[in-house]
């Protein structure tokens, strides 16, 4: 057992708390660096908004949702994956701490995999360190792990036939006119896209803050606070004007050139299947999701038109995603130990 630090040096646990809503805080920045990136990829790709305005837009949708939609996916990743009651502040922390980790490491490269599962990932890394597999709920952990494949999926089918339905009922019209209609359209569907990720991806730190505030004492039940939906949308639209840029410019250029049809067509195919799984409590990624819009959506013009190189690296940043975050989250829950005076 590693040595905890002289009382007088160690974090107490009022400390751990406040460093666990500041770390979630700064998670949601890297997941508006990260995540929210993605979902407003195709507005900007397709020069509909400016990336300035497209994150005004994004974090006001971000912002009703939860207010609007409720917060079942936030009950969900805060107590449904891990027994509440046999993990502390410092599992959280610890966990926190893996996941942005790992999601700098993907930003680096350039990838767009799931701040989402991240999160999940670490977080579970670090209560298994803490309590062993006991501390797991396996229930909850079916659905998340099954709709790593399957929201894709539904995406990809929902891309491939909102294209083909609009394509056919716009059929008769010159192309300069559909364009002109879509730039407007895809301002409806961008907002769509944004209220989905604010029902689902935006929740995930508001589930982690409101967990450490019931495993503290500071919270006597599990609900989600005003104040922390706010705050985290917040960190989520700064994270969004800090950067991302990169992941922009893969999901809206790399894997398929997108006009505002297509752009259309994308968000309205990933909101529809993130509002679904919102409501279900599902937590999914709309990385995720919007990915495989993307390719349906490129597909339904022909197979070719995805580069299914780059979609096959993405596939393999989400399938590596939980075990390596919860590698991290484990490793940084015993190198951080020593630094925590527990009591009694």
């Amino acid at each position: 057992m590693a040595r905890s630090l002289p009382a007088g040096h160690a974090m107490k646990p009022y400390q751990i708390l406040y460093l666990v809503v500041a770390l979630a805080l700064a998670f949601d920045f890297t997941n508006g660096w990260h995540d929210a990136a993605s979902s407003i990829a195709t507005v900007v790709s397709t020069r509909v908004l400016s990336p300035t305005k497209a994150v005004i837009w994004a974090a006001f949708w971000n912002l009703v949702a939860p207010f609007v939609y409720g917060t079942a996916v936030a009950a969900t990743m805060g107590r449904g994956l891990v027994h509440l009651h046999m993990v502390n502040t410092f599992v959280l922390l610890a966990g926190l701490v893996g996941a942005i980790v790992w999601n700098y490491a993907t930003i680096r490269l350039g990838l767009p995999c799931s701040s989402s599962h991240a999160l999940m990932g670490g977080y579970a890394g670090a209560a298994i360190a803490a309590a062993g597999f006991r501390s797991i709920i396996v229930a909850g952990w079916i659905k998340p792990v099954i709709f790593i494949f399957v929201a894709p999926a539904i995406g990809l089918v929902a891309g491939a036939l909102v294209t083909v339905l609009t394509s056919w009922i716009v059929r008769k019209h010159p192309p300069r006119r559909v364009d002109r209609w879509f730039r407007r359209l895809q301002l409806l569907s961008a907002a769509a896209f944004s209220f989905g990720h604010g029902t689902n991806d935006a929740q995930k730190s508001m589930g982690i803050i409101t967990a450490a505030l019931v495993a503290s004492g500071a919270l006597g039940s599990y609900r989600v606070p005003d104040w922390v939906i706010i705050c985290c949308a917040l960190a989520m639209a700064a994270g969004t004007m800090s950067g991302g840029w990169r992941v922009v410019k893969t999901m809206g250029q790399r894997i398929t050139k997108l006009q505002p049809f297509g752009g259309f067509a994308a968000e309205t195919s990933a909101a529809l299947t993130l509002l679904g799984t919102a409501a279900a409590g599902i937590p999914v990624s709309s990385t995720h999701v919007i990915t495989g819009a993307i390719s349906g959506v490129g597909a339904s013009r022909r197979l070719s038109a995805v580069r299914w190189g780059v979609t096959a690296q993405i596939v393999w940043a989400w399938v590596l995603t939980i075990p390596a975050a919860g590698l991290f989250g484990a490793i940084l829950y015993y190198a951080l130990r020593p630094m925590v005076h527990w009591h009694g």
